[in-house]
Formats: C-alpha cells, structure tokens, sequence
C-alpha cells in the first residue's frame, strides 16, 4: 500500500469519530482564518488593537491550532475511540494553561477567554458521544 492510499484510508465510522473529524476540520478552519487575517480575531472576539509583533503571534495561534485541527481530523478518520477520548484530556488542560495567562494580563482576555470555554465544551461533547456510544454496545 502507498503513502497515499495509507494516508487516505479511514477506521470505522462511529458517532465519535465523525464528531472528532469534524472538530478538526472547524480547528483547521479558524487556524487559517487567523493565519490568513489575523484582524480576525480582534473582529470576531472584540480583542484589543495589536500593538507590536502581536498580528504575527497571532499568526503563530492559527497555524497551530490549524495543526492541531489536522491531527483531530486525521485521529478521527481512524475511527480509534482512544484517540477521541485522548482529545477529551488535552481539551480538559487548555483552561489551566489559558486562563492563567488571561488573570495576569499576559494575553488579552477577548482572545484566551473563548479558547479556555470553547475546548472544554467540545471535549465535553466527545465525552458524551463516547458514552451514549458505549452504552449503545453494552448489552
């Protein structure tokens, strides 16, 4: 089998994994937006001006998160309920990484506050998938 005959080839399809393909490919999304403009977020999350290199840190967020989108949507095409559930746990983190940072002013509040509810919300519901799911198969 080929590269890409490897790397196009897809898992089951559960209600989970389908949930966690496409929450990567909404990741992928919004990491180009912010990549392409990253005004995007100033628009969309009523964040402050940028003042100096913040527009290219900015940039630096949407090419990250649209790398992080790139695995959930691949991970996802796996159909592995490990990886969903994997993506439960680095969702559960990010408010203990952002929001820290938004309470000391060291990123504005507009644009770390939405990241820190917004994963959780989506982890959240993978969780609640994987259990209907799971109950689903039990007898």
């Amino acid at each position: 089998m080929g590269f890409f005959s490897t790397l196009s080839a897809t898992g089951r399809s559960t209600p989970l994994a389908r949930y966690t393909t496409w929450n990567g490919a909404f990741y992928v999304a919004n990491g180009l937006l912010l990549y392409a403009w990253p005004g995007a977020a100033q628009a969309l999350l009523f964040a402050e001006p940028f003042e100096a290199g913040e527009a290219g840190l900015v940039r630096l967020m949407g090419f990250m998160l649209a790398v992080v989108g790139w695995f959930y949507a691949m991970g996802g095409r796996t159909g592995a309920d490990s990886f969903g559930l994997a993506t439960v746990v680095d969702r559960a983190l990010v408010p203990l990484f952002l929001l820290p940072l938004a309470l000391t002013g060291a990123v504005d509040p507009h644009v770390a506050v939405p990241f820190a509810v917004l994963d959780p919300v989506l982890g959240l519901g993978a969780f609640l998938i994987w259990k209907r799911q799971a109950a689903a198969v039990s007898p």
